[in-house]
């Protein structure tokens, strides 16, 4: 069986390891992990107890920056943390100075980029994308093909549809002036997007606020409030059985 592991990597009692893999320099696995095929983990990464890491996944990635990048590759990024008993999927990328919690399932295609936290009991489904510098807490749900651009914030309990578009840049990579404005979008306690709406730079979605399907979001979103259309404007308020503090699984 080809693999690489270096010397110095700490591997635990119980970890699998699959074909052509590559543990790099002071990589640590804890216990009764399952690493599958053409797996790379890149040095110094932190891998807690009880992790599936699917075929052809890279953990710890440095990014690439071109001359024309708005963010500049700091060289003291920090390795990867990524915390127990976590799925991670086949074909995702998860980079450098990156922090992932407990219980957090991470799916195919996947990516994380750098400088990103993300706390327990999360799904981050198919293809999604989660940009740099951004915080994400517990208990949240991103499905296939949502976006989450740079600078954003997602609290607890948030619920991100599939094709769901955020955006940080209103001046659309034009003028100097976009520099000092730079925002991407805030999402606060169970707040929730509807399928394939797209929200603009700034923009937050205050406590169990609810943006629908297909909307274009250019304002606040209050708590506990439904918006819908392009631009959305308020429709409703969130049935009272859909308040957060009304489901007590709060799954």
């Amino acid at each position: 069986m080809n693999q690489y592991i270096s010397d110095s990597a700490e591997i635990g009692k119980g970890t699998k390891i699959g074909c052509n893999c590559v543990i790099l320099d002071n990589v640590r696995i804890g216990e009764e992990c399952l690493i599958g095929h053409n797996v790379i983990i890149h040095e110094g990464s932190s891998i807690g107890s009880g992790v599936r890491i699917d075929d052809n996944t890279i953990i710890g990635k440095k990014p690439l920056s071109s001359p024309r990048s708005i963010f500049k590759v700091d060289s003291n990024l920090k390795p990867a943390e990524i915390g127990n008993q976590c799925q991670i999927g086949a074909n995702v990328v998860i980079y450098v100075q990156s922090k992932i919690g407990d219980n957090c399932l991470i799916a195919d295609m996947a990516t994380i980029r750098e400088n990103v936290t993300i706390g327990d009991l999360n799904i981050i489904g198919r293809n999604v994308s989660i940009e740099n510098f951004c915080k994400i807490g517990d208990r949240n749900k991103f499905e296939t093909n949502s976006y989450i651009t740079a600078y954003s914030e997602v609290e607890d309990y948030c619920f991100v549809a599939p094709a769901v578009a955020t955006s940080n840049d209103n001046y659309m990579a034009r003028d100097k002036e976009r520099f000092e404005h730079f925002k991407g979008v805030t999402i606060k306690k169970g707040g929730r997007i509807g399928v394939n709406a797209t929200i603009l730079p700034g923009r937050t979605i205050y406590e169990d606020g609810m943006v629908a399907g297909g909307s274009v979001l250019t304002k606040d979103v209050p708590a506990d409030e439904v918006w819908l259309g392009n631009p959305a404007k308020k429709f409703g308020k969130v049935p009272e059985t859909q308040l957060l503090k009304n489901n007590k699984d709060k799954k």
